[in-house]
């Protein structure tokens, strides 16, 4: 039950209990006592008491007049998918049924989360287990069986397996697999209050596959409001990577594309900010997904659409098409996982590097679709060097987010039965992150790992595009320059401070300070800083060769610019304008790299503070003559 349609990302979250545990412990009794109806109630004032007794048993009508569906997400932004699949299928299926959505994060307060599980008595609470939430849940039904013993909790999901071995608790049921695999058993049962320890279905052998749109109209204005919306087109994956568990599955099913149409229409009324598809390789059939795509370009309005798609399985017509589309849209994100051959026969993702690469670069290169790309870090028969060397290639691609997660041994995958051969150390609590393998010792491992949060921390932003485009284009070994990142951040206790623009900008400008091109880098660090929306420069931007002070090229310009600009300014707003702009001199060279006209003095750079368009939401900039006559604006 709730198996992929909820699963929103790869969330490697440890669970925060913002509540200590003995206010937990003291609170448990009091909870229990409230929820049985065992506190006394004054009648008189003659001290005489009434105590409400426990009912007998529950009819059908009784257990499911108030189920609790809970879901609890990564954080406030993510909804679960899962939640309203399992309250059509109940609703589908049990007459009078009464059901209460619920979603929290894993960061909310724990003692006020089972408070609201508790209020009400619910006959049954429906949980949905991942690997982010399942150690929270597991704890939630050993507190939930002390609170309401005559409670029913349902676990599904994919640890809902994995917490069935591991909770031994009465009246709790694991559903494995999907829940509209699970057959009309589970719902007799679940009327007659006889559940069973452990029901399973699956959604891929079925004759006739289909799910049904999950959402209705009211829930937009409750439960996804302020979220972002989840929604699958299709379900399966045409790959069978044995680290994932879809490696377990056959088959994808594909829902029409005049249903998906229809489907988008009744989301797209609301005007959401983000629509995730969760299809596990939105691309996998190229005319199917570009018609969606189509469609969404006349139909989107400003909406974000963010897709998992398979690289290798672009057509020409796709290209072409996504090259017209208006900057932030569309998001892709991209497994990629390694570029090492033998590490990608290991795990059987059939794909070749080369051709990834390319059409990856390709995308990047339009400029208009964010890419999030994955390299998974201890992957089999990757080495220190083949990972660097993976590392080196996605960069050169001009992605604009790579992400390195650990990988981890999920249970009953393919890569779990073989973990003791390939010499696999793992997490036995989920995320079940690997801690090292034959090719990886701990120790290696371990290094790997602050190497990929120190390029998380200063690659996957905005803070530094420009600056790390120029490294790109010089063929730096990006490798070694964040090797030799990662010793300074280390040596300064970065990695224990707040990751701030202007800590890491005065970690990478002492970095390249004794460089050869250190002036230039400087340059691009200050133009970097300032698109973003600042209006001043850190002092270690402004130290030492500076080509002019700022405050000096606003007083010039000031002096000798016209009293009116077109299209910049007019008499009536000039002193506005030069009081909120930020002027900024750069040299002949940087101006080049930047996209501007060289000059050979240098030109004058105006950060205006209005948004460009574009996928970073960079402040404009125009390029001002230094002498003051006019010039026209290069808007970036």
């Amino acid at each position: 039950m709730f198996a992929y349609p909820f699963l929103v990302g790869a969330y490697s979250v440890t669970v925060q209990e913002l509540a200590s545990e003995r206010i937990v412990s003291i609170g448990i009794d009091c909870i229990k006592k409230q929820a049985m109806g065992m506190v006394n109630r004054q009648k008189s004032k003659k001290g005489t008491f009434l105590k409400t007794v426990r009912g007998g048993g529950r009819s059908g009508r009784d257990v499911v007049k108030n189920i609790k569906i809970v879901g609890i997400n990564g954080r406030y932004t993510h909804s679960c998918l899962a939640l309203f699949y399992v309250r059509n299928e109940l609703e589908k299926n049990c007459a009078d049924v009464d059901v209460q959505l619920l979603q929290f994060t894993i960061n909310d307060n724990y003692y006020e989360t089972l408070l609201q599980l508790t209020a009400s008595r619910p006959a049954s609470i429906f949980f949905s287990a991942a690997i982010w939430n399942s150690t929270l849940i597991e704890k939630l039904a050993l507190d939930l069986h002390q609170c309401l013993p005559g409670c029913r909790i349902v676990i599904g999901g994919p640890q809902a397996q994995v917490l069935r071995d591991k909770l031994e608790v009465d009246n709790t049921t694991f559903v494995i697999g999907e829940i509209e695999a699970v057959g009309g058993e589970f719902y007799l049962d679940l009327k007659a209050d006889r559940l069973k320890r452990c029901y399973s279905g699956s959604f891929s052998p079925k004759q006739q596959r289909w799910f049904d749109f999950p959402y209705r109209q009211d829930d937009f204005a409750d439960h996804l409001l302020n979220r972002h919306i989840y929604y699958e087109s299709s379900r399966g994956c045409p790959f069978r990577c044995s680290y994932c568990l879809s490696a377990v599955e056959k088959g994808v099913f594909h829902k029409d594309i005049k249903t998906v149409e229809l489907e988008l229409l009744q989301i797209l009324q609301h005007r959401p900010k983000v629509v995730r598809f969760i299809d596990r390789t939105f691309n996998d059939v190229a005319d199917r997904a570009l018609a969606i795509w189509r469609f969404l370009a006349e139909n989107g309005g400003k909406t974000l659409f963010h897709f998992e798609i398979a690289p290798d399985r672009f057509s020409e017509e796709m290209f072409t098409f996504l090259e017209k589309m208006n900057p932030g849209r569309f998001q892709f994100e991209i497994g990629i996982q390694s570029t090492h051959p033998k590490t990608l026969e290991a795990v059987n993702r059939k794909t070749d590097p080369a051709v990834v690469l390319r059409n990856i670069g390709r995308l990047a290169e339009m400029g208009n679709i964010h890419l999030h790309v994955d390299l998974i870090l201890g992957l089999p028969f990757e080495t220190r060097d083949s990972f660097a060397d993976s590392f080196r290639s996605v960069f050169a691609i001009g992605a604009h987010y790579i992400q390195m997660g650990l990988l981890k041994i999920l249970p009953d995958t393919p890569l779990c039965h073989v973990a003791r051969e390939y010499g696999y150390l793992s997490s036995k609590e989920p995320p079940y992150a690997v801690l090292e393998n034959r090719w990886l010792d701990h120790a290696a491992l371990s290094e790997l790992y602050w190497f990929s949060e120190c390029v998380e921390k200063f690659l996957n932003n905005r803070y530094f595009v420009t600056f790390w485009k120029h490294l790109r284009t010089r063929k730096v070994d990006i490798y070694r320059f964040f090797e030799m990142l990662l010793a300074r951040c280390r040596r300064e206790g970065f990695f224990s401070r707040g990751a701030t623009q202007e800590l890491m900008c005065h970690h990478l400008a002492g970095l390249v300070r004794d460089r050869d091109d250190s002036a230039l880098l400087l340059e691009l660090l200050r133009y970097d800083w300032l698109r973003c929306n600042h209006r001043f420069l850190p002092d270690c931007l402004l130290a030492d060769g500076i080509f002019e002070q700022p405050q000096q090229t606003r007083s010039t310009l000031y002096r000798t610019m016209p009293a009116e600009l077109a299209g910049v300014f007019t008499r009536n707003n000039r002193n506005q304008f030069f009081r909120k702009s930020f002027f900024l001199r750069v040299s002949a060279e940087a101006a080049t790299i930047l996209g501007f006209d060289p000059v050979q003095d240098g030109i004058c750079l105006c950060f205006l503070p209005v948004r460009a368009d574009g996928l970073f939401g960079f402040n404009k900039v125009l390029q001002l003559s230094v002498s003051g006559a006019p010039e026209k604006g290069v808007d970036q």
